[in-house]
């Protein structure tokens, strides 16, 4: 079998064995055929490398900027891949443990102003249908502060109006109940009667998702991300905006004004607190702030 073989039944066995997402495959596809890439290039015809070969491939990158996070998932992908290619007996040993992984850099997540958020929500052309359902998706991404994954998957059935709560599947099938402010509520309310259910009527085929396209089918995660960089770019907002932003923003602005680190990290769906606690490194510099341009002797 050629090297390529072997790359497409691993990734066979990831998808169908180990029931792997898509995005998760598509991943391990690209990193992997990227080293595949090299050794072909090194005139390599076999998986059985020592360590220094690998080391060479990561200095590579490192050498075209790649980012320590590209890095470490390249690592991680190598480090899986090539222990199946152990247990299938296509190598005699793993090279990958005498690679240690880079240590991450502590980037703080980027997060909007208040301002810049109210004047990002104010964007959509709300006389326009599109503008309308894209005011519902602004305000509920900063009103709860799920994953685009999340809203694009969200029902009409998720929606608990009476107790303003909404259900969200998270990571891992993880259900978690997440509060919405009586604005985001509106808008959706709004677009569901104005635009949505008049969509389902003339495409003639029922569906329970909120969020849909202009031919009635569910959005995609690259049509969240593209309409927030456009009304980012309205907006006058030169930060470089990502639906991720708006989740990274509701988390800072809750712990500005007080929320305990243990109800945001419930609200964000974290497993563990360790992730939630980056926030708090953006919450002591606006502490800091405060201090200097507040106290008299500061």
């Amino acid at each position: 079998m050629t090297l390529q073989d072997n790359l497409a039944d691993y990734l066979r066995y990831a998808q169908v064995q180990r029931g792997l997402s898509e995005n998760t495959i598509a991943s391990y596809r690209q990193d992997l055929q990227t080293f595949l890439d090299f050794l072909v290039k090194e005139k390599q015809n076999t998986w059985e490398v020592e360590a220094v070969e690998i080391d060479l491939f990561l200095g590579k990158l490192r050498d075209e900027g790649k980012a320590t996070s590209s890095i470490s998932r390249m690592l991680s992908s190598l480090r899986k891949f090539y222990q199946w290619l152990l247990r299938q007996d296509i190598i005699k040993s793993d090279p990958l443990v005498k690679i240690d992984s880079p240590k991450q850099e502590k980037r703080l997540p980027l997060a909007l102003s208040e301002a810049e958020v109210d004047k990002l929500l104010e964007q959509p052309n709300i006389k326009k249908a599109s503008g309308i359902r894209d005011r519902a998706i602004l305000e509920t991404l900063y009103a709860t502060g799920m994953r685009v994954s999340e809203l694009i998957n969200l029902q009409m059935g998720d929606l608990h109006q009476d107790i303003k709560l909404i259900k969200v599947l998270g990571k891992g099938s993880k259900e978690r109940l997440v509060p919405i402010s009586n604005v985001a509520l509106s808008w959706i309310d709004e677009y569901d009667k104005q635009v949505r259910q008049k969509q389902i009527l003339k495409v003639g085929s029922f569906t329970d998702t909120i969020f849909l396209n202009q031919r009635g089918g569910k959005l995609s995660r690259q049509a969240v991300w593209q309409l927030i960089k456009k009304y980012c770019q309205t907006a006058g907002i030169t930060k470089n905006v990502t639906p991720h932003t708006l989740r990274h923003t509701f988390a800072t602005h809750l712990l500005e004004n007080g929320a305990d680190l243990r109800v945001v990290q419930e609200l964000l769906g974290h497993s563990d607190i360790s992730t939630t606690q980056i926030y708090t490194n953006l919450t002591q510099k606006h502490i800091m702030e405060v201090y200097r341009n507040t106290h008299p002797r500061a």
